[in-house]
């Protein structure tokens, strides 16, 4: 079911793309994806971005700082995903999405009483691991139109990187064990790996024996500094079988030009100009690249899990995909997703899709009306034909004294 890459980057721009990606008023998302970012209402916003690191070589001691700056109005990604409608058929209760990345900061502005974290994990100098928690399962705080996508759901927050965000697979593979061990049924993993980990591919396997779905960002940042083309490569645990691997898209549907080259991507998610949240104030910020795409799929995955709780983590997968917009990478619809009726496996991704549920209603009487005036129809026309051959054939007929057109006689 995976679709293969073109290549990919993170790419963010400071206030003209944060302008040109904040919209006034939510919009109901349309069959096609626009063809270029949508409009600004010319009084764009200036957030400080998120990063997913920090330089190793910096002062240890500094965090990212908090925001100063609050988001008006609501992002294109939760217009794109539309989570407004989304949310009147779900929102997550009862989920616990486990949260591998940088921490997450349990008292945040938004997160209050829904992450679970315990040591390292509640330490979250970065940044992005908060950031990320939000779009999961965040309420808003006093912006509620910028809540999570699963506003109802559970974080249980895990260490999957560095006090500086940079990641390991030992530190991947004992959270995956963790969380697997805890029992959450979604696990984000926000990083990705350039070399696979036997340890770690088992961690995977264990979470998805125990009905886990798995989901993770298909590549990391590209590296901020060399000019040297990247080879495609398989990044893990994303490549690993059975894990749903999510790239970041932009407003039209592609991914950012200068992302790194990956092949094996299952589903795309909105991944620039994205706002959230952080662990320090109450202010905002704007995030970018495949995790934040990965935060989406992963409350995707976590609202259809509380409204579908009977479903295999598989048939959840396959749901997320199925349902998705089509592209050279299906687009993440995590509306469609909840609400659509699905037919066995294997069946054609056009009979299965549907745009919107409805009741479904008695046609009967409205059956039997068409009917009659088909009927109708018929009845009429052929009196109008009979008319039409009297007045033609008659007066010839008489002129002829009604003998037959080709002059014989009659018996």
């Amino acid at each position: 079911m995976r679709a293969p890459a073109r290549g990919a980057a993170r790419a963010l721009s400071g206030a003209g793309l944060a302008a040109a990606l904040l919209l006034p008023t939510a919009a109901t998302v349309q069959a096609a994806p626009p063809a270029r970012p949508p409009a600004a209402d010319g009084k764009g916003q200036e957030l400080p971005g998120m990063p997913s690191a920090l330089d190793p070589d910096a002062d240890e001691t500094a965090c990212t700082p908090a925001s100063g700056e609050k988001a008006k109005k609501q992002d294109w990604s939760r217009q794109r995903l539309d989570l407004d409608r989304l949310h009147r058929h779900g929102t997550g209760a009862g989920v616990t999405v486990a949260l591998i990345g940088t921490g997450v900061d349990p008292g945040a502005a938004g997160l209050e009483g829904r992450v679970t974290a315990a040591g390292a994990a509640a330490d979250d100098c970065v940044g992005n691991g908060t950031f990320l928690a939000g779009l999961i399962a965040g309420s808003g705080g006093d912006t509620p139109r910028l809540a999570g996508l699963a506003p109802d759901a559970k974080i249980l927050a895990l260490r999957g990187t560095d006090e500086r965000g940079q990641p390991s697979a030992g530190l991947v593979t004992a959270a995956l064990n963790e969380a697997t061990g805890a029992g959450a049924s979604v696990i984000a993993v926000a990083v990705a790996l350039p070399d696979r980990d036997e340890a770690l591919t088992e961690a995977v396997a264990e979470a998805r024996r125990e009905g886990a779905v798995v989901v993770a960002a298909a590549t990391p940042d590209p590296p901020r500094t060399g000019t040297d083309e990247i080879p495609s490569r398989t990044y893990w645990p994303a490549g690993e079988p059975g894990v749903l691997s999510v790239a970041d898209m932009l407003p039209n549907g592609a991914r950012p030009d200068s992302a790194l080259p990956t092949t094996g991507i299952d589903l795309a998610a909105p991944g620039a100009g994205v706002v959230s949240g952080g662990p320090r104030g109450d202010g905002h910020y704007l995030g970018a690249g495949a995790p934040v795409a990965t935060a989406y799929a992963a409350g995707a995955a976590a609202v259809v899990r509380a409204a579908r709780p009977d479903d295999s983590a598989d048939a959840v997968a396959r749901r997320l995909t199925a349902t998705a917009y089509p592209a050279d990478i299906p687009q993440l619809d995590p509306y469609a997703a909840v609400t659509t009726v699905l037919g066995e496996p294997g069946g054609s991704a056009g009979t299965e899709r549907a745009a919107d549920p409805v009741a479904v209603r008695d046609t009967s009487a409205a059956d039997r009306a068409a009917g009659r005036a088909t009927l109708f129809v018929v009845l009429g026309s052929a009196a109008v034909l009979a008319v039409l051959w009297a007045a033609f054939v008659l007066p010839r007929a008489r002129a002829r004294g009604w003998r037959p057109a080709d002059g014989t006689a009659g018996d």
